[in-house]
């Protein structure tokens, strides 16, 4: 076992490295976002089957991560994340060879089983490096990766793709697989700390605690609203307010991360704050945070057509209330498991999380598109005009499950 002095000199180094590697992890699972308009018409799909893509990426992602994060709990999550990040950066390249719509699908299935590894093994390993009265900064950190991810994402592969011309889409993906050339040997590197080693307590009774599982009922409800934003966002951009495919990306890429960084950063040491002078302090400010992005998120729905810039800026301040969230719950989640369950915690966490809601977002999104582009065109054809008023409609479904995470969150840190 490592004195006190080797295991803080870990602590930097490590949650640099995961950074890194969530960072790779949601550029890779956004990918296609910024990708939605070329797909659908070099597959010539409609609004539905777009969305089936991550809605079973993330059915088979919730899935994986349960074994995957009890492999965690009593395996090296060191060797195990490298494997992870492997197999999900070199399934993102493959999926640039894909000819039709069914091998798309089943390459992007694939790059899900690789992901799930990350957030039980990554947020763990932070568990055993950081005390819990620094927690919420710690995975703030971590998961501020989520927006610098999507902003990578969409920004870089939305002007690749359009540079590239009719088949820039697969040169996008492969541009995504390619740091895990680095970010493989950099986790080898590192040095796992032992588990336990800043807290001794708990169990897997979390399971029988009412806490936990309003936790994983208010995953389910962010992460809806989040990739419906993230996945469609680019799209509407282009059908409702005419902004070309290569800028959409980038207006949405960098806007998610600058809000995103500003979200998640400004509440580390509030978290920290708040849980100590209540109970419940974390899940309460999250619901807060909830509550007022609403407000901006629908404003930016009431633009009428042509007001690209404006309905950004507006969609990325609620987007950035909303990044909130991880920093804060992760750590309240990690403050009622003990160390020896903390990746099966999160596996379970994220299967709630995303069978539950995450699967359903974005393909609720994109239905609802559908019908409300053929409610539009009425009796004729259903024109790219109609398709652009559906995708319109549809996105109110954000500010709505924003309203219903406030409730949620508000209730857990009551109980």
């Amino acid at each position: 076992m490592r004195t006190q002095p080797e295991a803080a000199r870990d602590v930097a180094p490590a949650l640099a490295v995961l950074f890194l590697v969530n960072v790779l992890n949601y550029y890779d699972r956004q990918v296609l976002g910024a990708l939605v308009e070329p797909l659908r018409h070099h597959f010539n799909l409609n609004d539905t089957q777009l969305a089936a893509i991550p809605a079973l990426f993330t059915i088979v992602y919730a899935v994986a991560g349960v074994p995957l994060g009890r492999l965690a709990d009593r395996t090296s999550r060191r060797w195990l994340l490298a494997a992870g990040i492997a197999i999900w950066a070199g399934l993102t390249g493959a999926s640039a060879l894909a000819a039709t719509y069914a091998m798309l699908l089943a390459t992007r299935l694939g790059t899900g089983i690789g992901e799930a590894v990350c957030a039980p093994a990554a947020t763990s390993w932070i568990g055993d490096l950081v005390p819990a009265a620094r927690r919420a900064r710690a995975m703030a950190g971590f998961m501020m990766a989520v927006p610098v991810g999507v902003m990578l994402s969409l920004a870089i592969s939305g002007p690749v793709a359009q540079a590239y011309g009719r088949d820039g889409w697969k040169m996008a993906l492969a541009v995504a697989a390619m740091p895990a050339i680095l970010l493989v040997p950099a986790v080898l590197c590192l040095r796992e700390p032992d588990r336990g080693a800043v807290e001794h307590r708990g169990n897997f009774a979390f399971l029988r605690g009412r806490v936990f599982w309003w936790i994983a009922l208010s995953g389910a409800v962010v992460n809806s609203a989040l990739y419906s934003f993230s996945y469609f966002l680019p799209a509407f951009l282009t059908r409702y307010h005419g902004v070309p495919v290569g800028p959409a990306g980038l207006w949405s890429g960098i806007g998610s991360g600058i809000a995103g960084i500003l979200g998640a950063g400004s509440v580390g040491i509030w978290g920290d704050n708040w849980s100590r002078r209540w109970p419940g302090g974390r899940l309460s400010l999250a619901a807060a945070a909830s509550a007022l992005a609403i407000l901006p998120l629908t404003a930016s729905l009431g633009l009428g057509p042509g007001s690209g810039v404006a309905a950004v800026c507006l969609a990325m301040a609620g987007y950035g209330l909303l990044q909130t969230y991880y920093g804060l719950v992760y750590a309240a989640l990690h403050d009622v498991v003990g160390p020896e369950a903390r990746a099966t915690a999160m596996s379970v966490y994220l299967l709630v999380t995303y069978l539950c809601g995450a699967a359903f977002g974005p393909l609720l999104t994109g239905r609802l598109s559908d019908v409300f582009a053929k409610s539009a065109a009425g009796a004729g054809a259903v024109t790219e005009a109609a398709k652009a008023m559906g995708l319109h409609q549809a996105m109110y479904v954000i500010p709505a499950l924003s309203l219903l995470l406030a409730i949620v969150l508000w209730a857990g840190g009551r109980d």
